[in-house]
């Protein structure tokens, strides 16, 4: 009885750590390294969740439409430590992003730097993604 209970202990953490790892991808399975992009525009809306932080940007493009980006940046938790804070992040604020385009060609990017309208400057990226400036901005 005890061995199916360790067993079953067993099987359980070891899926709960495969949803958690599905959930987490690497830079390079998303985005593309090559493909450098700054984003200006205004902040639209901000989800402040593990494992990424999401928030999304109006920026007008080359004809003057205006597209919605999703940005996506590090854990609420790494963002913090670094000197992001939600409160930071206001809906209609101007913002500049600087990172990474996906590979599918969809307007989402990994946010690498994000400069707020005071000025401030944080890294926005995931520590121990593989990323460009993997690790940077401490």
């Amino acid at each position: 009885m005890r061995f199916l209970k360790s067993a079953a202990g067993t099987i359980l953490a070891g899926l709960l750590a495969a949803t958690s790892v599905s959930a987490h991808h690497s830079f390079a399975a998303e985005f593309d390294g090559h493909a450098v992009i700054r984003l200006t525009g205004t902040l639209t809306k901000v989800d402040w969740s593990n494992p990424h932080s999401y928030f999304y940007v109006d920026v007008k493009d080359e004809n003057g439409r205006i597209v919605n980006w999703g940005c996506e940046a590090g854990a609420p938790g790494a963002l913090s430590r670094r000197g992001l804070k939600k409160i930071d992040l206001k809906i209609g604020d101007a913002i500049i992003v600087d990172g990474y385009r996906a590979k599918d060609g969809s307007h989402l990017i990994d946010a690498r730097r994000v400069t707020l309208s005071d000025g401030r400057s944080v890294y926005g990226g995931s520590q121990g993604d593989g990323g460009p400036g993997d690790g940077e901005g401490k």
